[in-house]
């Protein structure tokens, strides 16, 4: 009997809506004209739309068509596929923005070589080769979060093609970005078309969709006015949320320039539809104050301004208004198709032309012959995009011959295979010492079907360095994160080191040059870390460089050679590399063997363990760092093994003024993020470090009481070169100073 009543009320209302003509009035709601609802772009400025749709409902004021453009867009193509206005503002207060908006997936997700490249150096800059020539990434964020929401949030109406057959008819709006025309998006994938009309440019790549690169559609047509009419509405309800031109103060940058470019060229479409507005129309604009297109951590505060800019408008609305049961009806009409349980008949991996497709397959914990699991094909496509390789990875239900399944669909990074990235060391202390290297690293991917990685590193500066490593996934186990692979590696470094009198003098510099090699066999332990197991040789040479008068003793040169088996074991489950918040990491590496030089031959060991734990409680962090580090290197060495000093690793002595054979080190950082942020950069921290160690060349000389203390306050921040600190340092047996550093202490 409900059933029957829906579809003469459903009847009732379309009789009315069609008899009514093009000239009707407002003031007559039993003649309902055909209402188009028009949302603007405008970043977080968007989440108003939001507010002004929770006035319709309670106004009871229904909706033929939607139409947006960019986040106007997505709120309007959520609400035409069924979701309430109290539905989207639910889930949209639950989004964590800032993960949304991430360059990749979480830390702890990625595999341990990608946390192992974090710690050489940051991720933020990184540059490719492909066919022969240097190219740069197309977006500063990655749009895998918010395909990701997107995907989530439309999954009821993912049969669904012709957007003229959702629950209230849809269009959305793209520029395509090679001939600069409109695209209205009325057919196709939803959440592509969502996701295509906010491809704004410079954050986030243009999509690809019929051999069209999609991009923002507030290019072209921020407040689609035209589009609404050309489906019929005969009356426009349109909410501009759009971001205004900015004053002269917005100039000062090259951002700021760019950003007023594009809200010139935005305001100027705007105004045209504007001007095409009539007076049955009605115009939206609620007051966002100050807010800007980046406040995405403003969420309530937008849809709240929305529902004020709206209820101005209350009196106006309610001329549209429908009675409680009718309204009712209407609502029936467009709620989303219900979707029964999906079983899959086929899990694939699609679209990469570097990937080994049945390689990827095995990332997966979506199965065929399972029922489809949201959960885990969010978690498939996190997987897929941690690898580093994809400049998207998404995931769909598809309908074949054979059944529904579940597709992988990634994109390779056009600038890859050849990534680079770069980094800087740089140190002052303002007093006449100053260091400065400069990082390179060179990543090439793919160059076998089992996912085989050729990695380098390359430091030019104050201490040159060369490392090469070429890893070969065995394929032994089925998941990535649990298998085998051998790794044939070379490392060849040269560094100055210097000794210090018990004053801090510096009485002497040495030249010491370093090469190794192995082969290591390895099984990586989860996403958590790897274990190796390996054979290597190492070479060493350390040569005077400057002697003073009280280290002439050791005017010669020494040169050893070791060949020993080593193992390493490393986790890792910091959430950032730099200036984490929460987790920890832990390494231990050991080697033995036997050494040969200076006329001896004689066994070898050496031990090195690091662990790192960390907590944040409100706004503050507590970081706890400690290592040790012993050398069985027999005699008397010109040069220690181990040293210590400088920022961090004993502040207050200068870099390298402890060395010896034997090390300990303890550190305690506390630091608190500022609510300031700049472009390429994750934050500005304000901390302090309270330190203590020291080095010993005789391990029976080893004695906690002889501990050494010092401590620093630092502003510092993560960048896209590395941290970048400004500190005061301090040691009772050390000095006091100031000191800028560039890269990792």
């Amino acid at each position: 009997m409900r059933g029957l009543m829906v579809v003469l009320l459903a009847l009732t209302l379309s009789s009315i809506s069609k008899a009514a003509p093009a000239s009707a009035s407002p003031d007559a709601p039993l003649l309902r004209p055909k209402i188009g609802l028009v949302l603007s772009g405008g970043g977080a400025r968007g989440l108003a739309h939001v507010g002004v749709l929770k006035v319709l409902e309670r106004a009871r004021v229904p909706v033929d068509v939607v139409v947006g453009t960019s986040m106007g867009a997505i709120v309007g193509g959520l609400y035409a596929s069924g979701m309430r206005a109290d539905e989207i503002e639910r889930e949209l207060l639950k989004v964590r923005w800032e993960e949304v908006f991430a360059s990749r997936v979480e830390r702890r997700e990625l595999p341990e070589r990608r946390k192992d490249q974090d710690q050489e150096m940051s991720a933020a800059l990184e540059l490719g080769w492909r066919d022969g020539e240097l190219r740069v990434p197309q977006a500063t964020v990655s749009s895998r979060g918010l395909e990701t929401l997107l995907r989530r949030y439309t999954l009821a109406v993912r049969d669904v093609t012709d957007f003229d057959r959702l629950p209230i008819a849809f269009r959305a709006v793209a520029t395509d970005m090679e001939s600069g025309e409109q695209v209205e998006l009325s057919t196709g994938d939803l959440a592509m078309a969502l996701r295509s009309s906010m491809s704004v440019p410079g954050v986030f790549a243009p999509i690809e969709r019929e051999g069209r690169i999609l991009g923002d559609g507030g290019l072209v047509n921020n407040l689609p006015v035209d589009i609404a009419r050309s489906l019929g509405a005969e009356v426009v309800l349109a909410v501009n949320v759009g971001t205004p031109v900015g004053g002269r103060e917005t100039l000062g940058s090259i951002i700021g320039l760019s950003a007023q470019m594009i809200n010139i060229l935005t305001e100027q479409n705007v105004q045209r539809s504007l001007a095409s507005l009539t007076a049955r129309d009605l115009l939206i604009r609620p007051d966002l104050q100050r807010l800007g297109a980046g406040d995405f951590d403003k969420t309530a505060q937008f849809i709240e301004l929305g529902r004020l800019g709206a209820e101005a408008q209350l009196t106006r609305l309610t001329a549209w208004s429908l009675e409680a049961q009718t309204y009712r009806a209407w609502q029936a009409l467009t709620e989303p198709p219900g979707q029964p349980q999906v079983k899959l008949s086929f899990v694939e991996v699609e679209g990469s032309e570097l990937a080994h497709g049945e390689r990827l397959k095995r990332q997966l914990q979506s199965r065929a012959g399972e029922p489809f699991d949201l959960a885990k094909a969010e978690q498939d496509a996190r997987r897929l995009a941690a690898t580093g390789d994809f400049l998207r990875a998404d995931y769909r239900l598809v309908k074949r011959p054979e059944g529904d399944g579940l597709l992988l669909e990634v994109e390779d990074k056009p600038w890859g295979p050849n990534y680079f990235r770069f980094g800087i060391d740089l140190a002052t202390d303002f007093a006449g010492r100053s260091a400065f290297n400069l990082k390179i690293g060179h990543d090439r991917r793919w160059l076998s079907a089992s996912g085989t990685e050729w990695r380098n590193r390359l430091h030019l500066g104050e201490s040159p360095l060369l490392a090469t490593e070429l890893y070969h996934p065995l394929r032994w186990n089925a998941r990535d994160a649990e298998d085998w692979f051998v790794s044939a590696w070379a490392r060849s470094e040269f560094k100055v080191l210097s000794s210090f009198d018990d004053e801090g003098q510096e009485t002497a510099q040495f030249n010491r040059s370093e090469g190794q090699f192995g082969l290591d066999l390895g099984r990586a332990l989860g996403l958590a870390g790897a274990v190796r197991l390996g054979l290597v040789h190492h070479a060493q040479r350390t040569s005077p460089r400057i002697l003073g008068a009280l280290a002439q003793e050791r005017n010669r040169v020494e040169v050893w050679r070791e060949t020993a088996l080593h193992l390493r074991v490393s986790a890792d489950r910091l959430d950032y590399a730099i200036f984490p918040q929460q987790g920890w990491r832990a390494e231990a590496g050991l080697m033995a063997g036997q050494r040969t030089g200076q006329g001896l031959t004689e066994g070898m060991y050496r031990l090195q363990m690091s662990g790192t734990w960390v907590r944040t409680f409100g706004r503050h962090s507590l970081n706890l760092h400690a290592q040790a580090a012993l050398s069985d290197e027999g005699g008397t060495p010109m040069v220690g093994r181990f040293t210590l000093g400088g920022f961090h690793n004993l502040s207050g002595y200068a870099s390298g003024q402890l060395n010896g054979n034997h090390l300990v080190l303890a550190r305690a950082t506390w630091y608190r993020r500022l609510q300031q942020s700049v472009a390429l950069t994750r934050g500005f921290f304000v901390g302090a470090t309270l330190e203590a160690g020291n080095v010993w060349l005789d391990h029976r000389r080893v004695s906690l009481g002889d501990l050494r203390w010092g401590g620093s306050v630092f502003l510092g921040a993560d960048t896209g070169l590395g941290p970048m600190y400004l500190a005061i340092t301090s040691a009772p047996r050390g000095s006091t100073g100031l000191v800028f550093f560039i890269g990792r202490p």
